[in-house]
């Protein structure tokens, strides 16, 4: 029924191995400044044995040289020198944003997806279910909620419409 997308920092097959094949995994490791190659080689062939799609958050071009599903693009990123690679066919790439500034240059990034964040999650950056709306309608690219979505608020989703969600906790 949901499409989802699981953010895992460190590669642990048993969570993994919950998922089904409607789950996207996007590794994403901001404490590590060089990438480590070998590791996302191996996530990449768990997940392809899985049938799950791999994306790699925040490096384009490594995601296209190991020939990931996609990549993902953080709300604190707002580079476009993207847009000058060659993708294969089906190499998707998607984003988060937190306010319509931050949509509108996922939109100049030509994302397919922008996750809007936090729905829920109480922090900084919340926008509650009233903004959250609101800001879908801003842009005609599909939109994925993020942030904070449990077992206990997950059907209202299905009264907001909306069928595809990301986030950690959910899935751990």
């Amino acid at each position: 029924m949901f499409r989802k997308y699981y953010f895992i920092n460190k590669f642990e097959t048993n969570n993994i191995n919950k998922q089904d094949k409607q789950t996207v995994i996007i590794y994403r490791n901001y404490s590590s400044k060089i990438p480590n190659e070998e590791l996302i080689l191996k996530i990449k062939k768990y997940c392809k044995k899985n049938g799950n799609k791999f994306y790699l958050s925040n490096n384009i071009k490594l995601a296209i040289k190991l020939n990931l599903d996609g990549a993902y693009i953080p709300s604190f990123n707002k580079t476009t020198k993207h847009l000058a690679y060659s993708f294969k066919k089906n190499f998707n790439v998607v984003g988060s944003a937190h306010n319509l500034k931050e949509i509108r240059i996922k939109e100049r990034q030509n994302v397919s997806k922008i996750f809007l964040s936090s729905l829920f999650k109480k922090n900084n950056k919340y926008l509650g279910l009233n903004r959250f709306v609101s800001l879908t309608k801003y842009t005609k690219k599909d939109t994925v909620a993020l942030g904070g979505i449990s077992k206990n608020n997950i059907k209202k989703l299905i009264l907001l419409k909306q069928f595809e969600f990301a986030g950690i906790s959910y899935f751990e």
